[in-house]
């Protein structure tokens, strides 16, 4: 069966139209001419799993990773940069019942601070797109940058050095699980995270990675696919850290932090100047990434977090960075009140805010909210709920994931008089 690729979903794959039926393509174009083999229903949709391209569109612009259609971490490099920014604004804009621009992220490779990198019996590299088991083996990462190739060469010769087993995911055997790849892209600093089953790691492991600001031996004693555990033991540094802008911040194997560093400065000076009054709460502070920033810049700043390693980054980052910042652990759902504050400051987790978080808010009404969220969906589901007492100022989005259909956005919201 033969079509051409009409538009894009907003999940990045082509669709199109044979007959009376829509199928999504991935890794294909507008104006693609292909052929479709085979296919498996997902959620209602026909995803294409055997296809082929007969004739190519020009938009389509030649990918720099060589494992691109393979690895599942990138849908669009396939795409000229223009095409996925228009992608993710008009998915935002859909989401959120409002027409958005994107802010492009000033670098659409070598961005990526992290990246979590499968060793398994398959291959030591990314999840093959469209399975949960196999693993696509990699060289190096060019969203990454160079950094991950000499890491990886490491890794390999420590794994060839001492005969190590690799993790079977299927069969819930091996050593050797994960290994996180973590660089602070304005600081030159580079952490290091070995993920392991229980067992003994040999000594020797160090020195393969002297080059490392700091080094990680982690071990996820559950059969869960995660690429973090309890932390076993480290070398040199215990954290790395991130400058952006002019705060410089603390990193931890086990806490969150933007994964796009070039793209995060344009996030937290937009957000700096949304934000309006005195007294802020940074819910969801994570590492103290908006709240410090706030902080340095003459706002009195109070953060909740869940995570109790974040916090104590967050804190540590505070303390670095002589500013007054109070940062707690707490849930979404536990805060006492909201009446004490001119801004709240709002960046969730995918699943969007608790219900109870939304009730409050909306009775106890802080004059203004700022909504980050990487969520277009929920985005735009917590939307609806705050729009009964609030009204939209201003609202955009910005590219923190280049060559993926993803995308950042961020709403202020105003206390309708």
């Amino acid at each position: 069966m033969q079509g051409i690729v009409e538009r894009l979903d907003f999940e990045g794959m082509g669709v199109v139209i044979i007959g009376k039926r829509e199928f999504h393509v991935p890794f294909t174009a507008p104006g693609d001419r292909v052929e479709v083999r085979k296919w498996r229903k997902k959620k209602r949709k026909l995803i294409a799993t055997d296809f082929n391209i007969i004739e190519e569109s020009p938009m389509r612009v030649p990918p720099k990773c060589p494992y691109f259609e393979r690895c599942g971490g990138c849908a669009l490099q396939h795409l000229p940069y223009e095409e996925q920014l228009e992608l993710k604004a008009k998915r935002l804009s859909e989401s959120i019942g409002l027409d958005v621009d994107v802010l492009p992220s000033p670098r659409i490779y070598g961005h990526r601070n992290r990246i979590d990198v499968v060793i398994s019996t398959h291959g030591i590299g990314f999840r093959r797109k469209g399975t949960w088991w196999e693993a696509v083996d990699i060289d190096w990462c060019p969203v990454f940058g160079e950094a991950s190739g000499k890491v990886l060469r490491s890794l390999r010769e420590f794994i060839e050095d001492h005969a190590l087993s690799l993790y079977s995911i299927r069969e819930n055997s091996g050593f050797l699980r994960y290994i996180v790849i973590r660089e602070g892209k304005f600081t030159g600093e580079l952490m290091v995270n070995l993920v392991t089953s229980g067992g003994r790691l040999p000594e020797e492991f160090p020195n393969y990675f002297e080059y490392a600001t700091s080094i990680y031996w982690s071990v996820n004693r559950t059969k869960s696919d995660v690429s973090y555990g309890d932390v076993e033991r480290f070398w040199k540094s215990e954290f790395i850290r991130e400058r952006l802008d002019d705060v410089v911040y603390f990193i931890h194997p086990n806490s969150f932090f933007q994964t796009n560093s070039y793209g995060a400065v344009n996030l937290v000076k937009k957000v700096a100047e949304l934000v309006e009054g005195e007294r802020v709460l940074d819910m969801y502070s994570g590492v103290g990434t908006f709240g410090v920033y706030l902080a340095k810049r003459g706002f009195s700043v109070e953060g909740i977090e869940v995570n109790p390693f974040a916090v104590e980054m967050a804190r540590k980052t505070a303390e670095l960075n002589g500013v007054d910042a109070t940062f707690y652990i707490g849930e979404d759902r536990d805060v006492e009140s909201l009446k004490d504050y001119e801004t709240l400051v709002l960046d969730p987790p995918r699943a969007g805010l608790h219900p109870k978080l939304i009730r409050k808010i909306l009775k106890e009404q802080p004059e203004t909210v700022v909504y980050v969220s990487c969520n277009p969906s929920t985005l735009g589901k917590n939307l609806k709920e705050l729009l009964e007492k609030y009204r939209v100022e201003e609202a955009l989005g910005l590219d923190m994931f280049p060559q993926t259909p993803h995308v950042e956005g961020i709403i202020k919201l105003k206390l309708k008089v």
